[in-house]
């Protein structure tokens, strides 16, 4: 790990912190980068800063002067106190004009940008607490910008946006602060500033990581490890929890297939031995039954399939089965505890505490964020030391889709039978013992609070928008009682929201999430039967009206006063309205999906294209009868027939070829209207209407 520190550009070690060791000579003394030794404070319109030198030129503060093997940035930060991650100040910055890194109001955020090709690169991460966290960001033109905490990959931007406002031109490297003027100050801490003018590799990261810590085990994303013992031993536990850590971190990568790896967490679960865990053993076993949770989803054989909800119902449950063991097993006489920490999985929190010790009306979980639950203080009890494990899964929620209501156990959701459901949130879980004292009538005190932020589909939406569909929201948790996972809504309401988001009122805890189901409206029968007869009667009698215009047009035909373009014109408008009208009537004796619907959509969508089109053809003739009277009846019928029919023939073949699925599907023998499929026949007209 030193070998990789050595290969750095520019280092500054900045203060002797405990629990970060130093890249040293063999006399122990602290060795600095080549470039800048030590840092100096300046000021500058009022704002304190440290300042670092300045790099005209340099791939520091112009990424478009990197060659292909990018650049690091790396260094240690901690806010300096638990209550500084809530406050809403522009945070501690590192800033060059080349990229920043800033933490603003509960967020952590990398921007890296190029001022040649106008581009801007950003990732978004949790931002530090009071415990030292180790950020390190790397940026290839080629690969974008990628952000590692505590040694491990936590989020990226591969592709950057077109951005073209930059802020601070200048080339030199700072850390201190910006924005509002009573909001300047930075209640936090740096460490070990280093710079490689390359990319370093992910096994690099780690390498540096866990030599600057001592640490030599696989370690969370986020996991604070100020926390652990930093010594240069690995921090494994000596008790009977240690075989289990390490087959978890053994078996990593040798999983192969859903059902083995289900198999073997379920495994883990049960045999978790009943002994107390001290915080260093929790914070591993969590993290290393994470990391194999991680590897599960990340299996290319794991199918999307009508029993996907069942395995991960299950996932869920096993989950569960070791978040509770934990809650019930951290050492009685282990002090106070409170970590959070972020996995690719989940965002979750360990915490030990007296109740007394809650200043707050409410804990909440997670501290941040859109989403979370909330419990009353006036629920835990007064004496007792209470324990809780909160999870807020990631991508979980994707995976339940398509339940069928009737396996559920939400009433309401039964009786529109048919119409599936989906998980339109992220899945919350929260453990704590004992439990808290909750009423049992959902208008009485104290109650859970939940609000979760809705994760729609692009389909989705338009889905809940189109104004024929009723949207159900429903506030549901998995239920375990009869051995499986099935979504109930028992001792849950719906207190408030909408689109965007559910707030619910519970009273029990469990894993909750929002469930969505979408039905259409159903008309009442005298209003079908209306509708239908308006339908027949209109379309019978344009149909009628329309055969007498042709047979006229027939019969006079050999008139030589009406054997002019115009006559053409309005026959063939006539034609093309009359065939779409016998078209419409007879696409309702055949039902959505089938292959005669399909062929009815894309005649539908030819005629009503080419009525238009001749209408089109009859404002340019009449046009170029006023415009130019003399020499306006020369002959344009190549050109006419070719508008007329040749037109709406491209457009349905592009469309008909393109997007075959998109014609009689969705309730009619015509273009769908969730796809925009329906733009082939509504964009040409529109352009009629305007000329």
């Amino acid at each position: 790990g030193f070998k990789v520190l050595a290969s750095a550009s520019h280092y500054w070690p900045l203060e002797d912190v405990d629990g970060i060791h130093e890249f040293r000579d063999t006399n122990g003394d602290i060795v600095e980068g080549m470039v800048n030794k030590g840092i100096y404070v300046t000021e500058k319109k009022g704002v304190t800063f440290l300042f670092f030198g300045s790099y005209q030129n340099s791939c520091i503060s112009n990424p478009e002067v990197c060659g292909p093997e990018g650049v690091t940035f790396s260094f240690f930060w901690k806010t300096q106190d638990q209550q500084a991650k809530f406050l809403p100040a522009s945070g501690g910055r590192v800033i060059s004009s080349g990229f920043k890194i800033c933490s603003n109001e509960g967020e952590g955020s990398v921007e890296f940008y190029t001022r040649g090709n106008a581009m801007k690169w950003k990732a978004s991460f949790s931002p530090p607490g009071p415990y030292w966290t180790h950020i390190l960001f790397t940026w290839k033109s080629r690969e974008g910008l990628k952000v590692y905490v505590n040694g491990t990959l936590n989020t990226t931007d591969p592709d950057g946006k077109v951005f073209y406002d930059y802020g601070d031109p200048s080339a030199n490297l700072l850390t201190g602060t910006e924005g509002d003027q009573s909001k300047r100050y930075v209640n936090g801490a740096f460490d070990e500033f280093i710079i490689w003018e390359r990319a370093l590799t992910p096994h690099e990261v780690k390498q540096y990581f866990t030599a600057a810590i001592g640490v030599q085990v696989l370690l969370s994303s986020t996991i604070p490890w100020s926390l652990m013992t930093t010594t240069t031993k690995p921090v494994l536990s000596t008790n009977a929890y240690r075989p289990i850590i390490t087959n978890l971190t053994e078996e990593r990568g040798n999983f192969r297939s859903p059902d083995t790896t289900l198999g073997y967490l379920e495994n883990v679960s049960f045999s978790l031995p009943k002994e107390p865990l001290s915080e260093n053993t929790a914070l591993s076993l969590t993290e290393a039954f994470l990391k194999a949770i991680e590897d599960f989803m990340l299996l290319p054989n794991l199918i999307d399939g009508p029993q996907t909800a069942a395995v991960f119902g299950s996932l869920v449950q096993t989950i569960d089965a070791v978040m509770s063991h934990v809650t019930r097993n951290l050492d009685e006489d282990s002090s106070p505890l409170a970590i959070e920490g972020t996995s690719s999985v989940a965002d979750y929190t360990v915490l030990k505490m007296h109740p007394q010790t809650l200043n707050l009306s409410h804990y909440r979980f997670p501290s941040r964020g859109q989403s979370y639950i909330s419990i009353p203080s006036e629920a835990f009890h007064e004496k007792a030391w209470i324990t809780i494990v909160g999870l807020l899964y990631h991508n979980i929620h994707y995976f339940f889709h398509n339940i069928n209501p009737m396996d559920t156990k939400i009433a309401e959701a039964a009786a529109y039978k048919g119409y599936m459901i989906s998980a339109t949130s992220y899945l919350i879980s929260i453990k704590v013992e004992p439990l808290p004292k909750l009423s049992h009538n959902l208008s009485g005190s104290p109650l859970i609070t939940i609000q979760l932020t809705h994760k729609l589909t692009p389909r989705q939406y338009s889905q809940a928008l189109n104004k024929s569909n009723r949207v159900h929201l429903y506030c549901a948790f998995l239920d375990y009682s009869n051995g499986t996972g099935v979504w109930s809504n028992e001792g849950c309401v719906r207190e408030s929201g909408d689109l965007n988001y559910s707030v619910c009122l519970c009273n029990h805890l469990t894993n909750f999430a929002i469930l969505m189901q979408v039905v259409p409206l159903k008309l009442a029968r005298e209003h079908q039967v209306a509708l239908s007869s308006i339908t027949y009667i209109g379309c019978a009698l344009s149909i009628f009206c329309l055969t007498i215009t042709l047979v006229t047009f027939a019969i006079l035909s050999s008139v030589s006063t009406i054997r002019n373009q115009r006559y053409h014109i309005h026959a063939n408008l006539s034609f093309a309205v009359l065939v779409a009208q016998i078209l419409l009537l007879t696409s309702f004796q055949f039902s959505p999906g089938t292959v005669p619907c399909k062929i009815l959509a894309i005649l539908l969508h030819f005629f009503f294209l080419s009525a238009f089109a001749w209408m089109l053809v009859e404002g340019f003739h009449l046009y170029s009868m006023v415009i130019k009277v003399f020499g306006s009846e020369e002959s344009k019928h190549l050109y006419y027939y070719g508008v007329g029919w040749g037109c709406p023939l491209v457009i349905c073949v592009i469309s008909a070829t393109s997007s075959l699925d998109s014609y009689g599907e969705s309730g009619n023998c015509w273009l769908s209207l969730e796809n925009g499929a329906i733009w082939a026949f509504v964009a040409p007209a529109m352009f009629v209407i305007l000329v």
